[in-house]
């Protein structure tokens, strides 16, 4: 009998489990899965962290290059060098881009999908460049590991730099495997798009962007005794060379794999609807700064890139040029604002590695190697790469501007102001332009006609701003690295990265 009681009890709690699980069942979203594939993580992995420069370029960057400013009375702001913490560096490196790659990599590597593991390589070396390039140490080697440490340690931005270099080898090795090798298509339109949506499927572009990648940080290094700019060329010989290669953000229609692609910059966002450009910027286009005298030719790209009579305003001068009623920012009206993709103007884009600049990391790598005929012909390449990509008509006033003085007729002529220059109009709203001015100290004798803020930050004791500041869940949870820095000095803004030092 107590037998046979046992028996029952046990049937009857088999049972209830049982009942319990299929209660509980109720519970489990079958269309919010707990598991993927990643042919569904590197969308956006890629959106984001093309993105994410787009986000740092309006709220930073872009202001301190001048290429865009506030418009109002001056207010502590960026454009007066009051620099606040920064959290989109980190957010966007350690939270919305950088937590999916590890996981990508690894069911890759599981699955057997090399152009997913490379993929992963070298969009991680392309996140770590970026915002090392911004604040200088930064988590790497205890990062992505929260079950351990909510407070990792910093690793040296020199550390940080042969990281984002052995990565950008890394996925090279992985992108020359054969496609036979991959057990997932790297890229799909049925059902829907999903894969490499920046270079759709094709390894051979994205072994282009690592080597570009590593030309662009080697070429960070002109301070440094180990320098090379002839390293730098052979990497540039690898790298991308036609505007088709271009590394951008198309903005398209979202899908259930591509969400929130319209443009950062765009009007559906209205993220600019309080800036408008940089007066240093127009006056690299309307003739002062190149020509010396307003009253010439404009370079043909001002109506592109901004519009007729643009004025700019200068940094916190609150002298910015009047809008017309019903218009929300000039801004709008450029290329870099357009959200529709069109065949006819190549519009809709964020660009964050592009051929042209390419061509002018080359033309300074090689006037500083004194090789002048290819720094010449680069340089010529870089300011037609930028007039091809904004689809400036050959002949006209194309030609007019390439005869002008605003361009180096001849090698012999070729200094490193027309080279940065030129780059710079180049990388409109682009973070690297801000790495330009750093390394070269804001020379004004290449900058020439680069504004100081009316009533700057007093800290900043007359100078440039040379990194960004950490943001305040580091300043809160993990204050022993950041006092590392001396993150929190007042002036801790001024202090020169690591590759901006001997």
């Amino acid at each position: 009998m107590k037998k046979f009681i046992i028996f029952i009890v046990g049937v009857v709690s088999l049972t209830a489990i049982t009942s319990c699980k299929k209660f509980l069942d109720v519970n489990t979203d079958p269309n919010n899965p707990t598991s993927t594939t990643p042919n569904f993580l590197l969308p956006s992995i890629i959106a984001n962290g093309l993105a994410m420069q787009g986000f740092e370029a309006y709220q930073f960057t872009g202001i301190l290059t001048q290429n865009i400013g506030r418009r109002g009375a001056p207010n502590s702001g960026v454009d007066q060098y009051f620099i606040a913490p920064n959290v989109r560096p980190f957010q966007d490196t350690y939270q919305i881009v950088g937590t999916n790659i590890p996981p990508m990599i690894s069911i890759a590597e599981k699955e057997g999908s090399p152009y997913y593991v490379g993929a992963g390589k070298i969009m991680f070396a392309l996140i770590l460049a970026h915002a090392t390039d911004l604040i200088g140490d930064i988590p790497y080697t205890e990062a992505f590991q929260p079950a351990l440490t909510i407070a990792p340690k910093y690793d040296p931005q020199e550390q940080i730099y042969a990281t984002v270099n052995k990565l950008l080898d890394e996925g090279i090795v992985e992108m020359q495997k054969p496609a036979s090798s991959n057990f997932r298509p790297f890229y799909t339109t049925v059902p829907s798009v999903s894969g490499d949506i920046l270079y759709k499927g094709v390894p051979a572009l994205w072994i282009k962007l690592a080597y570009s990648l590593k030309a662009r940080q080697a070429n960070h290094l002109t301070k440094k005794a180990n320098y090379d700019a002839n390293t730098i060329l052979s990497y540039i010989d690898k790298g991308l060379v036609s505007n088709d290669e271009d590394a951008q953000l198309q903005y398209q229609t979202v899908t259930s794999t591509v969400l929130n692609s319209t443009n950062v910059w765009g009007a559906t966002r209205n993220n600019m609807s309080l800036l408008t450009y940089g007066r240093y910027f127009i006056e690299m286009l309307n003739g002062k700064n190149l020509l010396g005298d307003e009253s010439l030719p404009d370079d043909p790209r001002l109506t592109v890139m901004a519009a007729v009579g643009s004025t700019g305003t200068q940094p916190a001068a609150n002298n910015a040029q009047a809008l017309l009623p019903g218009v929300v920012s000039d801004f709008y009206t450029s290329w870099y604002a357009a959200e529709i993709f069109s065949s006819t103007t190549n519009a809709g884009v964020l660009q964050v590695l592009t051929n042209a600049e390419m061509r002018f990391v080359e033309a300074e790598a090689a006037f500083r190697a004194g090789l002048l005929p290819r720094a010449y012909t680069a340089y010529i390449a870089g300011i037609n790469a930028h007039m091809d990509k904004l689809k400036i008509p050959s002949g006209g006033a194309r030609a007019l501007y390439m005869a002008s003085a605003a361009v180096a007729q001849t090698q012999g002529a070729l200094t490193l102001k027309n080279i940065m220059e030129q780059k710079y109009i180049a990388l409109f709203m682009n973070p690297e332009a801000w790495v330009d001015m750093r390394k070269l100290d804001y020379d004004p004798a290449i900058y020439t006609g680069f504004y100081y803020p009316v009533n700057p930050n007093p800290n900043a004791k007359g100078l440039y701003p040379r990194r960004t500041l950490y943001p305040l869940t580091e300043i809160q949870l993990n204050p022993l690295e950041v006092d590392k820095q001396g993150g929190n000095a007042q002036d801790y803004f001024l202090k020169p990265l690591w590759w901006n030092q001997p």
